[in-house]
């Protein structure tokens, strides 16, 4: 032991144990502290009666750290998104008690959802400060995969397949012999050859060949095969479909001389709800209303365990991507005998609706029926004939059928402003092709009082077959949807209250408390970020045996039962009203099976993971054919709005097309930031620049890659800004990411400043220069999921 240091206390050791960013060895302990000689078994001593203590933990073969510290390379699970966009993931192995350290998983240079949720990957870990970890991907783990789509790329030794996979770390080896005819510029679908022990990059067999990335339409294929959609039908589910016929009328209810509608998008090909309704002729029902929705009867078809169940099963629901569908049933019934096409007889089950003036359910009856369209009419139609332009075909429609909808559906809107639904004003876009399969324009999708028509009259006929079960005793698929997490709601109110926003503590939080809030912040400069924190507050809505009600659309009890033909949780809850009610055809075989029962828990898990598969492959897509769009204008500046926050940079959502982007921490200006998790900003330290959730910034297009999807964007500053930054010199976007800290400085004019959170300032990490490191990955385009228009 030195003569100037005495030996080590215990605190004294622990303190840098625990400030150690990975566990640490006697060896390091000993250096850190002087320690020589003899004094080395005191040490050893000391360290094991820390372990005794339980005072620390051995992670790593003779290495020590505090109890809950992490090694420095882990097997990570990735568990999603926090509510200011980052990636979080926890020890793959975690067994603790205790929650796991809040682990940051650093972004690829591809895009933030290269690595989606319940993917396990390889890291290396640095500790940021007491329970929080920055992690950097080293190999994601997995399978090797049994076919591999790429682009062709010309090598200087030959040809090389460059995986389509964000995920992907490494090009395979394409002999001309394995090419098929295949040249560089094309999209292939491949087979890895056995690598057994060869030396070398793998190699690979082209199976199929799609043609030139050039031709857009290879943007959705590369989604589809990624997210490992079902594309091909079985020979036995194809030859069941196109073996379909007619429906007779036998015991069913004859519905065909009610003028029952349907009402869909322009591109719908399939027509799965039709809906009537006139003004309730009881005297004790004043003002009330009669509604009728007819939804196809896919039941009669797709019998449980047949060869179309099967796969119907298996695909869990349709995926609709802007060129194509991925049809959950083939399309001899989905656009055939299952479609409500106008004036031909379809099969169906109908619920009878009568509800109040003021929209609450009084009774219901379902029935199975047969049916024939009086017309095939879509949003703009209706919605131009109610507002007094009327065309051809819904001229004579609309004071018969169209009026009476209208005042059917302002009743039930009456009722949902009652019940304090949260409606978060998210923009939706879509994605137009022309002919030649390219991106012709991205547009606003419209938001029409007819679309919110058939959402209503849908959500009632939903709220009716989870009641008739429930009455009877039925199995039901429920569609739940959560309470929000307390800690999110915490976190939240934090920051809402630095904008004057209350949110009461104590008291319990419904949709509606959250609804108060957004009448609250509209229209001020920042409702966009109230509504985007709102939102990441949310639990995801699942398909469950088990009701726990639905938080979002305030109802006591909900399922799925408006769209058997895109969704297999709505054939189950059919096939359990046959049963029910006794409705059942000659054979008997179309109620709920008891297999089926049997497994009700495992298909409500299976159909709830298809439905967020289906969903990250249309989101991929519309990603990539957005960066397809864009690559033409590359340096153009755009306006857009700050909807993520992270450590490594920001994430912008631009205006004109939606496309989502990372600015790296690298490319702002001249500064070293601070990331303020409670105010959801990078705060500049020395020249106090703020970029918040929510805001406008203007941001100019740098790269722009369809094959990934990614967009990386740098912010343009104003002239202040850039002189600043040529006059200091300093080394730009330079980031000390603490959570829960702020540096206080002068913001731009106009910006406003994040919070002040009461939390203890964390040290910061220092270099050995002292000054607070940056970490300057590339990234490509963020991920923002899109609601469905149909609850």
């Amino acid at each position: 032991m030195s003569d100037d240091k005495p030996f080590p206390t215990k605190d004294e050791v622990l303190t840098y144990v625990r400030e150690s960013p990975t566990p640490v060895g006697k060896r390091e302990i000993a250096r850190a502290f002087a320690i020589k000689g003899a004094d080395r078994q005191r040490l050893k001593a000391l360290l094991r009666e820390l372990k005794e203590e339980g005072a620390l933990d051995v992670p790593e073969r003779r290495k020590v750290s505090t109890p809950g510290a992490l090694p420095a390379v882990a097997v990570l699970t990735v568990m999603g998104l926090d509510e200011d966009g980052e990636m979080l993931a926890r020890p793959a192995s975690w067994d603790a008690d205790s929650e796991p350290p809040r682990i940051y998983l650093a972004p690829d240079k591809h895009s933030r959802s290269a690595l989606a949720e319940g993917d396990r990957a390889l890291c290396r870990l640095t500790r940021i400060d007491e329970g929080h970890y920055e992690a950097r991907v080293i190999r994601r783990l997995g399978a090797a995969p049994r076919r591999v789509l790429g682009i062709i790329e010309q090598a200087h030794d030959g040809l090389r397949v460059k995986p389509t996979d964000k995920r992907a770390k490494k090009d395979y080896v394409l002999r001309k012999a394995d090419a098929a005819g295949a040249e560089a510029g094309e999209l292939v679908l491949c087979e890895p050859k056995p690598h057994h022990r060869r030396v070398g990059p793998p190699e690979v067999t082209v199976i199929e060949r799609f043609g030139s990335l050039d031709n857009q339409r290879a943007l959705s294929l590369i989604a589809i095969h990624e997210h490992g959609l079902p594309t091909e039908f079985s020979d036995e589910a194809v030859e069941e479909a196109e073996s379909a016929g007619p429906v007779g009328l036998g015991r069913r209810e004859d519905l065909r001389q009610l003028p029952l509608v349907t009402i869909d998008g322009a591109d719908a090909r399939d027509f799965d709800d039709a809906v009537f309704a006139e003004p309730d002729d009881d005297p004790k029902n004043p003002g009330g209303w009669h509604i009728l929705v007819a939804i196809a009867d896919v039941a009669h078809y797709v019998r449980p365990g047949g060869p179309l169940d099967r796969d119907a099963r298996a695909r869990g629901n349709s995926a609709y991507f802007p060129d194509r569908v991925v049809p959950m049933l083939p399309e001899a019934l989905s656009n055939g005998w299952c479609s409500l096409k106008p004036k031909e007889e379809r099969g169906c089950l109908a619920c009878h609706l009568w509800i109040d003036a003021e929209g609450r359910p009084k009774r219901h009856r379902f029935l199975r029926g047969l049916m024939r369209s009086a017309a095939r009419l879509t949003y703009e139609q209706v919605q131009a004939a109610v507002d007094g332009r009327p065309d051809d075909l819904t001229g004579p429609l609309r004071e018969p059928v169209l009026e009476p909808l209208y005042g059917a559906f302002q009743a039930l809107l009456t009722a949902r402003k009652a019940r304090g639904t949260l409606d978060l004003d998210v923009p939706e876009r879509r994605i137009v092709m022309d002919d030649d399969g390219d991106v012709a324009r991205i547009e606003p999708r419209s938001r029409l009082d007819s679309h919110r028509l058939i959402e209503e009259f849908m959500i009632a006929a939903n709220v009716a077959a989870a009641a008739e079960l429930e009455s009877r005793q039925r199995p039901c698929m429920y569609r739940v949807h959560d309470e929000p997490d307390e800690a999110k709601v915490a976190a939240l109110r934090d920051i809402l209250a630095t904008l004057g926003l209350k949110l009461a503590k104590g008291q319990v939080i419904r949709a509606g408390s959250f609804g108060r809030i957004l009448e609250m912040a509209a229209g001020q400069p920042y409702a966009p970020m109230v509504s985007e924190l709102i939102l990441r507050c949310q639990s995801q809505a699942v398909y469950s045996p088990q009701n726990i009600g639905h938080f979002g659309l305030a109802l006591t009890r909900y399922a799925h039962f408006t769209s058997p033909i895109r969704r297999y949780s709505d054939l189950l809850v059919h096939r359990s009203l046959i049963d029910g009610l006794g409705l059942s055809e000659s054979g008997g075989d179309d109620g709920l099976s008891k297999e089926e029962i049997a497994r009700f828990d495992e298909i409500a898990q299976h159909i709830s993971t298809t439905e967020r598969r289906a969903a990250a492959a249309e989101r991929d897509a519309n990603d990539r054919l957005t960066a397809a769009f864009l690559k033409d204008r590359v340096g153009q500046v755009f306006k857009g709005r700050v909807n993520g926050v992270t450590r490594f940079g920001l994430f912008v959502t631009l205006a004109e097309s939606g496309g989502d982007g990372l600015v790296p921490i690298s490319s702002l200006p001249a500064d070293y930031y601070e990331h303020d998790e409670r105010a959801h900003a990078l705060v500049g330290r020395r020249w106090g620049r703020v970029y918040r959730l929510g805001e406008t910034v203007h941001a100019r297009l740098m790269e722009a890659d369809p094959l990934t999807g990614g967009l990386v964007l740098n912010l343009v500053e104003d002239d202040e800004d850039e002189e600043r930054e040529r006059d200091t010199g300093e080394n730009a976007g330079s980031v000390a990411a603490r959570p829960g800290t702020r540096k206080t400085g002068k913001p731009r004019p106009g910006t406003p400043r994040p919070g002040k959170p009461k939390a203890k300032k964390p040290k910061a990490a220092k270099s050995k220069s002292g000054k607070a490191r940056a970490a300057k990955p590339k990234a490509g385009g963020a991920k923002g999921g899109k609601p469905r228009s149909r609850s």
